[in-house]
């Protein structure tokens, strides 16, 4: 049996290991390890395993994780996505759909200062599907607005998904961070363009018929402006000690986790037992990433050592397919992969293979990185899988919301995600233009 036999052979075991309910870390490692002893033998696999796990697991920038994801955790807890809601409910209450623009807009703040989109799906879940509904607005609209906008916590940077694609196309993550602008501000547009043309073309579907709208509360400008200052000093801190220079990505999470804890302490949210279940939630959710980029990088070598990918470079670009082929596949394969499994496990999964394919077809890895999470975050969305619409379903804790009334309010937003893919395809300077000063 050849190499690149192996190698396919190998693809197609760790899908078949996938769909019976191995957990994808162990399945990667159990068919790298059997990919390269049946390659080589026995002993380079063993040695090739250890040399991945060094390599993998001693980067400093890998400190980044928990970093971030503390920060996420503390900044969940403080209150913040609160005030962030209710500081653009009372910019935009005037507006058409006002709430709904506000969810979005408050979302995108919140991501840029958490990187998690199941943490703003639980937080707005809680904050504006409520002040939402009391104001006239159909369950099924609150929750496919908070569902859909939650997306934009791996996009806006700092992005967990960002930096998983940096490690795994061995990219800078700072500049991922800053592709990840352009299209998050531009899906943020098109999100409120979307609320905006269904509270005009499908009222019935936005607003509840006959309801009388309650009335807002009233805010100073004292209220606001210390509603406001938190969320704007933390995002001084990560964002403008990043893309200042003072920081490296690695530091910029030791400063947001700081001030987050700064935050928390002061808003008196964050006591002793609270903070040690963080910390403890932190350690399994990175423990978690790092194990799962550890075995996605021996596989990636796995697939580097059969050929594999060199195989489908030339099967796809010399071929009929041809390069905006490929993409179109590629993109296509994650949104159905997106209904069955969760994001990071596409991206393990699929990047080891596309990104040789990328590079050899002149695709920019930046761009194509951006691409890639957007296509990815529609998995949130789609069923059956759609982690996000659990997320609130199970956040709501409420027995008349059905799991299918959030699908149906988050399927426009699916179509807004669409049609920002195909405007990222056609401008890729919108993902680029900022990580390539």
């Amino acid at each position: 049996m050849s190499p690149v036999e192996i190698g396919a052979y190998g693809i197609g075991a760790l899908i078949l290991l996938i769909f019976i309910g191995m957990p994808i870390g162990f399945g990667m490692l159990l068919v790298s390890f059997a990919g390269v002893a049946a390659i080589r033998n026995d002993t380079v696999a063993l040695r090739m395993m250890t040399q991945v796990a060094n390599d993998s697991l001693e980067e400093y920038l890998f400190a980044v994780v928990p970093l971030f994801v503390l920060m996420g955790l503390l900044v969940t807890i403080s209150g913040v996505g609160r005030d962030t809601f209710d500081v653009f409910e009372r910019l935009l209450r005037r507006v058409t759909a006002g709430l709904g623009i506000a969810t979005v807009f408050a979302n995108a703040v919140f991501a840029s200062i958490t990187g998690i989109s199941i943490a703003s799906a639980t937080v707005f879940s809680r904050v504006a599907v409520p002040e939402m509904v009391r104001h006239g607005y159909t369950r099924t609209f609150a929750t496919g607005v908070v569902a859909g906008s939650s997306v934009l916590g791996m996009l806006i940077p700092p992005s967990l998904l960002m930096i998983v694609y940096a490690v795994l196309a061995e990219e800078s993550v700072g500049r991922m961070f800053l592709a990840g602008i352009g299209p998050g501000l531009l899906l943020s547009l098109i999100f409120s363009l979307t609320i905006v043309l269904l509270a005009r073309t499908r009222w019935g579907f936005v607003f509840e018929p006959g309801s009388d709208a309650a009335d807002y509360t009233n805010f100073t400008g004292g209220d606001l402006l210390r509603k406001s200052v938190p969320v704007i000093a933390l995002m001084g801190l990560v964002l403008g000690g990043l893309y200042g220079g003072f920081f490296n990505p690695t530091e910029a999470g030791a400063a947001g986790a700081f001030g987050a804890l700064v935050i928390a302490l002061l808003r008196r949210t964050l006591d002793r037992g609270t903070f040690w279940r963080l910390l403890v939630e932190t350690g399994q959710i990175t423990v978690s990433v790092l194990f799962l980029i550890l075995a996605a990088t021996f596989f990636s070598r796995m697939l580097a050592l059969s050929g594999v990918p060199r195989e489908l470079a030339e099967f796809f670009l010399e071929g009929p397919v041809g390069h905006w082929g490929f993409l179109l596949i590629y993109l296509g394969l994650i949104i159905l992969l997106g209904c069955l499994i969760d994001s990071i496990s596409i991206m393990l999964i699929l990047l080891p293979i596309a990104v040789p394919v990328a590079e050899a077809a002149g695709f920019d890895r930046i761009w194509f990185g951006v691409l890639t999470v957007v296509a990815v975050e529609m998995g949130l969305l789609t069923p059956p899988f759609g982690l996000s619409v659990y997320t609130i379903k199970s956040a709501m804790d409420d027995p008349d919301l059905r799991v299918g009334d959030v699908f149906r309010g988050a399927l426009p937003f699916v179509g807004a995600m669409l049609l920002c893919l195909a405007i990222l395809i056609v401008f890729p300077s919108i993902a680029t233009w900022l990580a390539r000063l």
